[in-house]
């Protein structure tokens, strides 16, 4: 018999359901670059209704949804304030120096979470020689601190903070929806304290690609034109939009499955001496754990033959994501493995 493997390298990996690709069939299509692509602009107000935000745009990746937003309000020469583990800072090859002309400011910030008083000690003088600093960065939910949620009160004080230092706050909610359904919070909530937001449809939604940026009606306009100058004027983009549709339409709630097994794997893995993590920590779909003296390389080599793949992240860390290919009883072949494990 043919060994199964459950793949936990990311929630990027996932498949679009049968009745995905039935929506994508059957999407009625234009050229977008003309903007007569009908289900992009049905996405595209859906994704605006959502967010709360006046305008939205369809874009291919998440990244590029964080890197419009810093050519247009960065502005070049200036620099943004990010938490210091923060996606637009290690893992999208360093396109805001190289493409935006700004700097990213790492800041302290536990489990991903920016303190006010943190942001302020970045401040500069306003000397002519100096950078201005214009523009805060988000992460709801941060990725490399674990899938931490940002809570209102946490956003607000942040969001307030910007306003009264006159800078832009930018939310990269690439999983944002994880991140509404752990805390119980509307996106429409998360994002009325930001002034611009990205959220991908291809992690835990499912989609096969593609992520929406959200903002004013002025900031979309040139945030269409800058989409353009990056090289990605979609033509007949509707086929790709309809799977984000329906990802919107039928695929938030179940979220939480994601995030239920996740803990479950968590659990399972604080029961093992090689392997260290705080089951409590979980509070989404994305999870690290500490392989103690042991080559994190080594272990996960030694998890893929009892058919548990993921990625190590570090000399002696792991990651793991939960996603819509793992479903319950899933969950449970991996916690067995996982306790018949022995390294």
């Amino acid at each position: 018999m043919k060994q199964k493997f459950y793949d936990l390298r990311s929630d990027t990996i996932t498949l679009p359901t049968r009745d995905m690709r039935k929506a994508m069939y059957r999407a009625d299509v234009g050229d977008d670059v003309y903007g007569e692509d009908p289900t992009v602009i049905k996405l595209q107000e859906l994704a605006a209704k959502i967010t709360g935000k006046k305008d939205a745009l369809f874009i291919p990746s998440g990244s590029m949804g964080n890197l419009i937003p810093l050519m247009i309000n960065g502005g070049r020469g200036n620099e943004i304030l990010a938490q210091k583990n923060s996606h637009i800072l290690h893992y999208e090859l360093s396109s805001a120096a190289a493409l935006a002309g700004v700097t990213i400011v790492p800041v302290e910030g536990e489990r991903g979470i920016i303190d006010p008083t943190e942001l302020a000690k970045h401040l500069r003088p306003d000397i002519y020689y100096m950078p201005r600093v214009s523009m805060i960065s988000v992460e709801n939910t941060h990725n490399k601190e674990g899938g931490s949620c940002w809570s209102l009160e946490e956003l607000k004080a942040v969001s307030d903070f910007a306003k009264k230092q006159n800078l832009l706050l930018h939310m990269d909610g690439a999983r944002l929806f994880n991140a509404c359904i752990a805390k119980g919070i509307a996106a429409k909530r998360y994002c009325g304290l930001v002034d611009t937001v990205t959220f991908c449809l291809s992690k835990g939604l499912g989609a096969p690609v593609g992520a929406v940026l959200c903002g004013s009606a002025k900031f979309i306009e040139e945030a269409r034109r800058i989409r353009k100058m990056l090289g990605a004027g979609m033509r007949q983009a509707g086929f790709m939009a309809a799977a984000g549709i329906y990802a919107l339409e039928h695929h938030i709630e179940r979220l939480a499955d994601d995030h239920r097994h996740a803990s479950q794997i968590a659990q399972a893995l604080a029961e093992k001496s090689w392997a260290t993590i705080n089951p409590a920590d979980v509070e989404t779909n994305i999870l690290y754990f500490d392989t103690s003296n042991h080559d994190a390389v080594q272990v996960a080599a030694i998890l893929k033959k009892r058919g548990i793949v993921c990625g190590p992240s570090g000399e002696r860390t792991i990651r793991m994501v939960t996603h819509l290919g793992i479903d319950d009883q899933d969950a449970e072949e991996i916690c067995k493995a996982i306790s018949n494990c022995s390294i």
